[in-house]
Protein backbone atom coordinates (compact mmCIF):
# COMPACT_ATOMS: atom_id res chain seq x y z
CA UNK A 1 0.00 0.00 0.00
CA UNK A 2 1.36 3.61 -0.77
CA UNK A 3 -0.77 5.25 1.59
CA UNK A 4 0.85 8.83 2.58
CA UNK A 5 -0.84 8.84 6.11
CA UNK A 6 -0.26 5.17 6.68
CA UNK A 7 3.56 6.02 5.89
CA UNK A 8 3.46 9.21 8.31
CA UNK A 9 1.78 6.79 11.14
CA UNK A 10 4.70 4.02 10.81
CA UNK A 11 7.47 7.03 10.59
CA UNK A 12 8.80 6.49 7.09
CA UNK A 13 7.65 10.10 6.69
CA UNK A 14 8.62 12.82 9.27
CA UNK A 15 5.67 14.74 10.12
CA UNK A 16 4.86 17.34 13.10
CA UNK A 17 2.96 15.29 15.52
CA UNK A 18 0.67 17.43 18.09
CA UNK A 19 -1.04 14.47 19.22
CA UNK A 20 -0.61 10.33 19.42
CA UNK A 21 -2.89 7.57 21.27
CA UNK A 22 -3.23 3.79 19.95
CA UNK A 23 -6.03 4.77 17.73
CA UNK A 24 -4.92 8.12 15.88
CA UNK A 25 -2.61 10.99 15.46
CA UNK A 26 -3.26 14.55 15.13
CA UNK A 27 -0.57 16.03 12.87
CA UNK A 28 -0.33 19.75 11.25
CA UNK A 29 -1.16 20.11 7.83
CA UNK A 30 1.30 21.14 5.43
CA UNK A 31 -0.78 23.00 3.57
CA UNK A 32 -2.65 24.77 6.03
CA UNK A 33 -5.94 26.86 5.26
CA UNK A 34 -6.64 28.68 8.49
CA UNK A 35 -4.44 29.67 11.54
CA UNK A 36 -4.58 26.40 13.24
CA UNK A 37 -5.01 23.33 10.64
CA UNK A 38 -4.63 20.30 11.89
CA UNK A 39 -5.28 16.52 10.68
CA UNK A 40 -6.89 14.24 12.72
CA UNK A 41 -6.03 10.60 10.97
CA UNK A 42 -7.11 7.13 12.49
CA UNK A 43 -4.04 4.28 12.27
CA UNK A 44 -5.84 1.67 10.61
CA UNK A 45 -6.26 2.11 7.69
CA UNK A 46 -10.08 2.51 5.58
CA UNK A 47 -11.04 5.03 2.85
CA UNK A 48 -13.73 6.96 3.98
CA UNK A 49 -17.04 7.02 5.96
CA UNK A 50 -18.87 5.50 3.37
CA UNK A 51 -16.24 2.54 3.91
CA UNK A 52 -15.87 2.01 7.36
CA UNK A 53 -17.51 -0.65 9.63
CA UNK A 54 -18.86 -0.39 13.32
CA UNK A 55 -15.56 -0.79 14.58
CA UNK A 56 -13.93 2.02 12.03
CA UNK A 57 -17.01 4.00 13.29
CA UNK A 58 -16.20 3.39 17.01
CA UNK A 59 -12.22 5.16 16.54
CA UNK A 60 -14.10 7.97 14.36
CA UNK A 61 -16.53 8.58 17.42
CA UNK A 62 -13.45 8.81 19.74
CA UNK A 63 -11.49 11.04 17.45
CA UNK A 64 -14.03 13.43 17.83
CA UNK A 65 -14.26 12.99 21.33
CA UNK A 66 -10.41 13.81 21.54
CA UNK A 67 -10.64 16.68 19.20
CA UNK A 68 -13.52 18.49 21.90
CA UNK A 69 -11.19 17.50 24.59
CA UNK A 70 -7.90 19.11 23.01
CA UNK A 71 -9.48 21.68 21.68
CA UNK A 72 -8.09 24.53 24.04
CA UNK A 73 -4.10 22.89 24.03
CA UNK A 74 -4.53 23.10 20.61
CA UNK A 75 -5.25 26.80 20.40
CA UNK A 76 -9.31 26.29 19.20
CA UNK A 77 -10.37 27.62 22.14
CA UNK A 78 -12.46 30.05 20.79
CA UNK A 79 -14.15 27.59 17.79
CA UNK A 80 -13.72 25.16 15.23
CA UNK A 81 -14.66 23.59 12.04
CA UNK A 82 -14.01 20.00 11.45
CA UNK A 83 -14.72 18.43 8.02
CA UNK A 84 -14.06 15.01 6.40
CA UNK A 85 -13.83 14.77 2.35
CA UNK A 86 -15.32 11.87 0.93
CA UNK A 87 -14.51 10.77 -2.94
CA UNK A 88 -12.94 13.52 -5.60
CA UNK A 89 -16.20 15.71 -5.91
CA UNK A 90 -15.55 16.00 -2.29
CA UNK A 91 -11.95 16.94 -3.06
CA UNK A 92 -10.67 13.85 -0.59
CA UNK A 93 -6.81 14.18 -1.44
CA UNK A 94 -5.91 11.06 -0.09
CA UNK A 95 -7.86 7.75 0.08
CA UNK A 96 -7.19 7.45 4.00
CA UNK A 97 -10.10 8.95 5.97
CA UNK A 98 -8.58 11.66 7.40
CA UNK A 99 -10.69 14.83 9.77
CA UNK A 100 -9.59 18.76 8.69
CA UNK A 101 -9.50 20.66 12.20
CA UNK A 102 -9.49 24.38 11.24
CA UNK A 103 -9.38 27.16 13.55
CA UNK A 104 -7.41 29.91 15.38
CA UNK A 105 -9.48 32.80 13.69
CA UNK A 106 -12.89 33.85 12.57
CA UNK A 107 -13.86 31.42 9.80
CA UNK A 108 -15.78 32.33 6.49
CA UNK A 109 -19.47 31.18 7.01
CA UNK A 110 -19.06 30.12 3.59
CA UNK A 111 -17.91 26.66 3.22
CA UNK A 112 -16.79 26.19 -0.58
Amino acid sequence: MDCIFCKIIKGEIPSTKVYEDKKMIIINDIAPQAAKHYLAIPKVHFANIVEMDKKQAKIVGKMLKTIGELADSLGLQDGFRIVSNKGENGCQSVGHLHIHILGGEKLSEKMG
